[in-house]
């Protein structure tokens, strides 16, 4: 008889708090593997956001000469509010590209019934908040040195990670069990990482979007993330009380599907593997 496992929430988050030192470990191993071996080491995990930055910045702003619907008076700020969506942007990109390969990558760990095997997506969310909040340092510097200060409303930013970590979590869940079964979606995942982008308000606003395709921006939960996001850092402004409830909301269900979804389909992993 296979063995059946728990799909209640208290499963997925009691996964953390019975092995976060396992967990740590598995985060480690990931950041420090990424940046082995490089000149600058971790310094890569500031350098590489740069660059891109640097060079979507003058794509966008020079050579498009795109304008923002709200007031940008240079092109360091033009920079900051096309970084402030890299990086939600970014989050998600990482779990969605990393999980599919995440359980064919550690085939050891499966026949091991002792091994928290769920807890494997913890820890790509782990290393994506990583370099989340990586970058999310430089764009509060950058706040700080540009402006003499910081807004009160970045305050809330826990309020938005947490919908966007619990989102994030889901789509790990979920890409981690299928990628087991469907091995062409590691190579699918970064197309639609890379179509996310371009559906999400990252290079340019959402007023700029025509009107008839308006709600591919309003159905996008990513998309409102950045915009509280770019709100809350660069514009002063609180996020909208509904709209924060319905992504936490919202991201519960998904993460919690996504959970469900993994410890229903893991039973199979070791004959597929």
């Amino acid at each position: 008889m296979r063995a059946q496992y728990s799909v209640t929430p208290a499963a997925m988050f009691g996964a953390v708090a019975q092995h976060s030192s396992l967990l740590w470990q598995f985060a480690r191993r990931e950041v420090a593997g990424r940046y082995r071996g490089s000149l600058i080491g971790f310094g890569w995990a500031v350098l590489n956001p740069l660059l891109l930055l640097a060079v979507y910045t003058f794509v966008f702003s020079v050579v498009f000469e795109m304008r923002w619907d709200r007031p940008v008076p240079d092109r360091a700020s033009f920079a900051l509010v096309i970084y402030a969506g890299m990086i939600v942007h970014g989050f998600f990109a990482e779990c969605m590209t990393r999980s599919p390969s995440l359980v064919v990558d550690n085939r050891n760990l499966v026949k091991r019934v002792v091994f928290p095997l769920h807890l494997l997506p913890w820890s790509v969310l782990a290393v994506a908040s990583f370099h989340y909040f990586v970058g999310l340092a430089l764009v509060v510097v950058a706040v700080f040195v540009t402006t003499g200060g910081l807004p009160a409303t970045i305050v809330a930013l826990p309020l938005l990670w947490v919908p966007q970590a619990l989102l994030a979590l889901g789509i790990a869940y979920a890409f981690a069990a299928l990628g087991v079964y469907l091995r062409d979606l590691a190579q699918l995942a970064t197309f639609l990482a890379l179509v996310l982008l371009f559906a999400s308000p990252v290079f340019y606003p959402a007023s700029a979007v025509p009107a008839h395709w308006r709600w591919v921006v309003e159905v996008n939960p990513v998309a409102a993330l950045i915009e509280a996001t770019r709100g809350a850092l660069l514009y002063r402004t609180w996020p909208d009380a509904t709209t924060v409830a319905g992504l936490w909301l919202a991201s519960a269900l998904v993460a919690w599907l996504g959970f469900f979804w993994f410890q229903r389909t893991r039973r199979g992993f070791a004959d597929v593997l």
